[in-house]
This record gives structure tokens, C-alpha cells and sequence, in this order.
């Protein structure tokens, strides 16, 4: 089975390439989806979250407001190490049993995507990396048509490598500022050279 990390800034357009890569029948797991299924209530990563964070992160829907501790970690390196220790030893857990589940079921590949992936030090766990990237113009206009400001913007940015950065390391790169249709055609040209044939 060949394994793919899929990283890339925030806002750079993950979430449309795995909407694509689904689209176009393959299976993956987005380490995002992981880390809210890991803190729902009555987890055990929901009880270290309130224990570290108090309950005034929790919605009245009884949730942890990811919104809330978003504004807590990210203006905070501390807050953010302290959440890190606690998510991510639970979300690598988690895909890397994913993708043995995967590799028993026989797949031919198999991808995920990780915010984090070189900043975790995981790109030696994967057969191939690729990184979505866009220009810094267009990652702060896609964040702040989110509704972030650009003290929220700069912050986020700042917990993550540069994308110069994550480009140099990938061994592909998917370049997103065009339409959909651009971007499924990079993602096409990708894995017809991961899988040739």
C-alpha cells in the first residue's frame, strides 16, 4: 500500500483536495476530523481539554467551543503546547491505526491529511508527501473571508511552518489559486505518477 501525507497552510485548500481526492474514489482521513471526534463529550481527550482549559471552553450545546479555544491557544504558545500534548499523541494514534486498518483491507493507497505533518516530524512515515500551497495574498483573503481578523490570522500562521518551507520538504506540491477544476487536474497528474498505469 502506498501511503500519502497530504499538508499544507491553513487555508490553502485541504479540505477541497480531499473533498476531490474522495470524489475521485480514494480513501482518506483527515487528522482535523480525528482531533473533534478525539474531544467529544464523554472522551477521555473532552476530559483532559476541560481539565486543562476549565469549563468556559464548553458550548451551550455542551461541546468544546473550537472557536473559543482557538482564540485561548493561539494567542498563547504555552496553551497551545499544553492542548498539543494532550490532542496529538491521540490523533497519531488514531490515523496511524487508520492506516493499518486500510493496509489489512488490501487499498493500494491510502492518504491523510495532517496541518502538521512536518512540524510533528511525520514525514518519514509516509511513502509520499504533498503539500497544498497558494500565495500569502490568497491565504489571508480565503482566512479573512472566515471571519478572522488579522491579529487571529497572524497567530494561526505563526503556529505553523512557512509554506516555503512545507514546499521544500513535499515531494509534490498542489498549487491552489486556480478553480476546482485546476486543482482536481493537479491532483490527477499526481497520483498517475504515484501509481503509474
Amino acid at each position: 500500500m502506498i501511503t500519502v501525507g497530504v499538508t499544507g497552510g491553513i487555508g490553502a485548500g485541504k479540505s477541497r483536495s480531499a473533498q476531490i481526492l474522495s470524489s475521485l474514489g480514494h480513501v482518506l482521513v483527515d487528522t482535523d476530523d480525528l482531533a473533534r471526534q478525539l474531544v467529544l463529550p464523554g472522551t477521555a481527550g473532552f476530559a483532559a481539554v476541560l481539565g486543562e482549559f476549565g469549563r468556559e471552553i464548553v458550548s451551550a450545546e455542551g461541546e468544546i467551543d473550537r472557536r473559543k479555544l482557538g482564540e485561548i491557544v493561539f494567542r498563547d504558545t504555552q496553551a497551545r503546547q499544553s492542548l498539543e500534548q494532550i490532542l496529538h499523541p491521540r490523533i497519531q494514534a488514531a490515523w496511524r491505526q487508520w492506516l493499518e486498518e486500510q493496509r489489512q483491507m488490501g487499498r493500494p493507497l491510502a492518504l491523510v491529511v495532517i496541518p502538521l505533518l512536518f512540524e510533528k516530524g511525520y514525514g518519514a512515515d509516509f511513502d509520499v508527501t504533498v503539500s497544498v500551497a497558494c500565495s500569502a495574498a490568497t491565504q489571508h483573503s480565503r482566512l479573512s473571508m472566515r471571519g478572522w481578523s488579522d491579529p487571529q490570522i497572524c497567530h494561526r500562521l505563526n503556529a505553523q511552518l512557512p509554506v516555503e518551507e512545507k514546499i521544500r520538504r513535499s515531494r509534490y506540491v498542489v498549487w491552489n489559486e486556480g478553480s476546482p477544476e485546476c486543482l482536481r487536474d493537479q491532483w490527477l497528474r499526481i497520483l498517475q505518477a504515484i501509481r503509474p498505469g
